[in-house]
C-alpha cells in the first residue's frame, strides 16, 4: 500500500508515518522512482505505534519493544519492564505535579484573601 492509503487508513499524517519510518518504528520498501510501499499489516503497526505513543513512550523506547507488541493492545511480557517503568515514572510526575498544584494555589487563596481584606480596609 502506499503511503497516502496508509494514511487515510490510520488518520495519521504523511508526515508523521515518514517520521515513524526514519525512526525505525514502521518498515517500508522502496519502489521504482522511490516510492513507499508498506505491508498488509502496516495499519496494525501504526496503531500499536500510536498507543504505545499514547501511554507516553518515547519513539526509541517503541523501537525496542516493538516486536514484543501482537495485537493492536495486547503486549508480551518482554516489553512489561519498560511500561512498568514508565508507570512508575508517571507515578513521580504526578506526585510532582500534585506537591506544584497544591503550592500554587496556595498562592492564589493567600493573593485573593489579601485582595478581599484591602477591599475591606
Amino acid at each position: 500500500m502506499r503511503i497516502g492509503e496508509l494514511s487515510a487508513q490510520t488518520g495519521v499524517s504523511v508526515r508523521l508515518l515518514r517520521y515513524y519510518e526514519e525512526q525505525g518504528l514502521l518498515e517500508t520498501r522502496r519502489r521504482d522512482g522511490g516510492h513507499r510501499r508498506y505491508g498488509a499489516d502496516a495499519p496494525v503497526v501504526v496503531r500499536r505505534i500510536r498507543a504505545l505513543l499514547g501511554a507516553g513512550l518515547s519513539t526509541s523506547a517503541i523501537r525496542d519493544v516493538l516486536p514484543c507488541v501482537s495485537g493492536e493492545n495486547t503486549v508480551d511480557s518482554c516489553v512489561l519492564e519498560v511500561l512498568e517503568d514508565r508507570l512508575a515514572a508517571l507515578d513521580r510526575q504526578l506526585l510532582v505535579l500534585g506537591a506544584s498544584r497544591a503550592a500554587l494555589a496556595g498562592m492564589v487563596a493567600a493573593a485573593r484573601e489579601a485582595e478581599a481584606a484591602a477591599l475591606v480596609a
